[in-house]
């Protein structure tokens, strides 16, 4: 297990992209991520602790996608509207007390129009409380490993002591993106509406219209936070995450979420590798199989700048053989990548199911049918 961990970290090292010069961004952070391979392409202060106005929501929004993909909540189910979701001020789509609206045009509300009503009534009708909802949000922030986060609220209405990083923002946008992918049906949207068509929706997010391939996700503001925003755009199998905190202006943060998508996509594409001929099966010694089949043990995705992926070449080295038992997932060797002369990545071949070893009387019998084998023959020459 600890040769297969080496091998992923010298993959994910020989792989690493290096930072260019400083991209004019106006923001007090920013970060640029990969969402299939999680590395990160460009950051500016991506861990200070700032507060991220309504881009909170995409927690919210994770948490809600997750109940749904795991069959305890339906698009088609009916949300009943509390009193406290109904007084949320900010942006809304004014919820009255009691009214009921379906899951789905509930995240319509908050996708499209960042409604913190519609937020809450889904955080209440998910957890039982607005109070509950948060501490959920807390709990999935550590499992995601958002060590700069600390929620208070599921909107991002100012509240002291609420804040999150540029990473952490990342890390959730990521999350949801990538395991959640549904999302996209509201976040794409640029103009909706609710209510039979009596309550018109237009996007916060204008990179929806205005940036070719953008998937979403969430922009925020507020006095204190300033302009925020976590962007995804896919183009050509590869999707970003650009997250922009404390732009000074509405406009400066879209452009700066520009500034760094077009980069990512000016200098980077996303190769799926497999090995180009079907790998040699390797010999167990005593073990229930004779062979165990190699296979990938890491994702076959590789994130290279654009003139390494024109011309990729690759070696396979296996192990001649084994000996039992041997744990799905051993190390059996490695498919290393090169583009020309230069080495990219080195990807964990590793063990595609498990053999056990042969017990005493196992190898008994296997000796008796051998042995029998033995004489036939005899008998036939």
């Amino acid at each position: 297990m600890k040769r297969v961990l080496a091998a992923l970290c010298a993959a994910c090292l020989l792989s690493l992209p290096v930072y260019a010069q400083p991209l004019r961004v106006d923001a007090k952070s920013c970060i640029l991520m990969e969402k299939e391979t999680g590395k990160v392409l460009y950051a500016e202060n991506e861990h200070a602790a700032l507060e991220p106005a309504s881009v909170t929501k995409v927690m919210t929004l994770l948490l809600v996608m997750e109940a749904i993909d795991s069959g305890t909540l339906r698009y088609e189910d009916m949300v009943g509207v509390s009193a406290y979701a109904a007084s949320m001020g900010g942006s809304q789509v004014y919820l009255k007390e009691n009214e009921q609206m379906s899951v789905e045009d509930l995240l319509k509300a908050v996708c499209v129009a960042s409604g913190n009503d519609a937020a809450v009534a889904l955080a209440e009708h998910v957890a039982g409380s607005a109070e509950n909802f948060v501490a959920r949000m807390n709990q999935r922030s550590a499992e995601l490993g958002m060590e700069d986060t600390t929620f208070l609220n599921c909107t991002g209405l100012p509240a002291q002591g609420h804040v999150t990083s540029a990473y952490d923002i990342a890390l959730m946008s990521r999350e949801l993106i990538l395991n959640h992918p549904d999302i996209r049906r509201f976040t794409t949207i640029w103009m909706d509406s609710l209510r039979d068509g009596a309550f018109t929706l237009s996007n916060t997010n204008k990179l929806v219209r205005f940036y070719e391939g953008t998937t979403g996700l969430k922009t925020g503001s507020t006095d204190a936070a300033g302009y925020c925003i976590s962007a995804t755009a896919e183009r050509e199998g590869m999707e970003l995450i650009a997250v922009i905190m404390g732009s000074p202006t509405g406009p400066q943060r879209f452009e700066s979420a520009k500034v760094l998508l077009s980069y990512g996509f000016s200098l980077y594409s996303l190769v799926h590798v497999q090995p180009e001929q079907v790998l040699p099966a390797v010999p167990v010694a005593l073990g229930t199989s004779d062979y165990v089949q190699p296979v990938l043990g890491a994702g076959d995705a590789l994130l290279l700048e654009k003139s390494q992926a024109a011309d990729l070449g690759q070696e396979v080295h296996l192990v001649e053989s084994l000996q039992a038992p041997v744990e799905a997932g051993q190390a059996m060797g490695e498919l290393v990548v090169t583009a020309g002369e230069r080495e990219v990545a080195r990807i964990p071949l590793v063990a595609g199911e498990a053999v056990e070893r042969l017990n005493y009387g196992q190898i008994l019998a296997r000796c008796l049918k051998l042995a029998f084998m033995v004489e036939d023959f005899r008998q036939v020459g």
